[in-house]
């Protein structure tokens, strides 16, 4: 039947080209510190603890603020090997990216603070030239979330904090695909439109255990957030597709898209080896396989069909290991490395996904500038290596093959801090 043609489309709103952008391998976005997010849990270093483990607000000094802007740049390009209705590589799908966040932590008692981040964490856009080959996967697509986290913090005692808050998420959506007419001629001169902008409520939970004043073990979980989108396509440039999905009352159809930011948990370390060296670590799952599972439905008529997608994500693992060297009392020197397991195994790599396993190297200094502010530089990249792709969704798709090669992300990141009891590299006050 029809409807299921025009829900193959909808697919493509799902399987959005968000290349990895992540500190584990999915679409969440770590604001760079050159430590390759290690030791995000654990670190509760400066004002952003409050969204990477809530309790690490308990271990700050007075009220503090943090804010950082981080530039991405996506290496890679497309070389079709097969392409059943002609087309190119497209270009860079990505290109330069922006991303930012600001937390602010404020002390109410000896134990006991609150405090409030926004960011974007979450998602990524991408646009391929007129000309590429897989036009009919996908054309361009934006996913992109901005978190608002309200948290507060309390010390149990002189060992253990807690921290939480909901997890509040706008998303906005946006795809365009380009459609074959019927029957194929790969004119692709059509083009279908979904966007929308939503919102959606998570919960996140953190604990920070310290049983010396040098060793610190925290542990971050994140609740599922579910994220319900909702337009009427726009269609564009039809040819005999057009007059066959108006005659059959599917031009102005309700397009209905369910899908859930996954659950993940973040487990880290951090030592002090002595008064200049310490080093971090983690682990981390994030259950990526649920984003996958998609409710899709056509509403507005008298036959309102809908299914779940099943679309073969993998859930994530990371692992990581980083290190501070204070080099003087104004200079730290951070550097990390990490490894994220793929969302998707290479047989099930789409062209609206093109991710793999990624390899990612940090480097980056903090320098206190004076006693109440602190500023951060860092790079980052990640290696994702060859992405091979062969796609065939049907005559009107037709077959694409090819390769993205070398691929690669860059993160320049800048930030500033500030404290009205001033700041430090750490909450211990040595080389953390």
């Amino acid at each position: 039947m029809l409807w299921k043609f025009t829900l193959a489309l909808a697919i493509v709103v799902v399987s959005l080209a968000l290349t990895e952008a992540s500190e584990a391998g999915g679409l969440f976005m770590e604001m760079g510190t050159g430590l390759a997010g290690a030791g995000n849990a654990a670190r509760a270093q400066d004002a952003s603890t409050l969204f990477k483990n809530p309790a690490g607000m308990s271990h700050l000094e007075g009220n503090q603020f943090q804010g950082g802007i981080q530039m991405l740049y996506f290496q890679g390009r497309f070389s079709p090997e097969v392409a059943q209705f002609g087309g190119d590589g497209g270009g860079n799908p990505i290109g330069v990216a922006p991303g930012a966040g600001a937390y602010y932590v404020h002390r109410l008692g000896k134990d006991f603070k609150v405090g409030i981040g926004v960011l974007s964490n979450f998602g990524l856009a991408l646009g391929y030239d007129d000309g590429w080959a897989g036009r009919y996967y996908v054309k361009r697509a934006a996913l992109v979330g901005v978190t608002f986290a309200p948290v507060a913090s309390y010390q149990v005692n002189e060992q253990i904090s807690i921290g939480g808050g909901p997890n509040i998420m706008v998303a906005y959506l946006k795809t365009t695909v380009n459609i074959n007419d019927l029957p194929p001629t790969g004119a692709g001169a059509g083009q279908m439109e979904v966007k929308d902008m939503t919102a959606g409520v998570g919960g996140q939970f953190g604990v920070l255990y310290e049983p010396t004043k040098s060793t610190r073990v925290g542990v971050t979980y994140f609740s599922p957030i579910k994220l319900n989108f909702s337009d009427t396509p726009g269609f564009s440039n039809l040819g005999a597709i057009g007059t066959t999905l108006q005659n059959n009352g599917l031009l102005n159809r309700n397009l209905d898209l369910g899908m859930t930011v996954p659950q993940h948990v973040l487990l880290s370390g951090y030592h002090e080896l002595n008064n200049r060296w310490a080093i971090m670590g983690d682990f981390g799952w994030e259950n990526w396989s649920r984003f996958g599972a998609v409710d899709v439905a056509i509403t507005g008529g008298t036959l309102n069909p809908s299914l779940t997608t099943n679309i073969d994500y993998n859930d994530v693992y990371h692992v990581g290991f980083g290190s501070q060297y204070k080099l003087n009392p104004e200079w730290l020197l951070n550097s990390g490395f990490a490894y994220d397991s793929s969302m998707v195994s290479a047989a099930n790599r789409q062209l609206a996904l093109p991710t793999g396993a990624s390899y990612k190297f940090g480097m980056g200094a903090y320098w206190l500038k004076s006693p109440k502010v602190k500023l951060g530089f860092s790079y980052e990249v990640s290696y994702l290596g060859d992405l091979a792709i062969s796609e065939n969704r049907g005559p009107l798709a037709g077959q694409v093959s090819g390769e993205f090669k070398d691929v690669m992300v860059h993160y320049f990141a800048v930030s500033f801090a500030w404290g009205s009891e001033g700041v430090s590299f750490g909450s211990s006050g040595s080389a953390s």
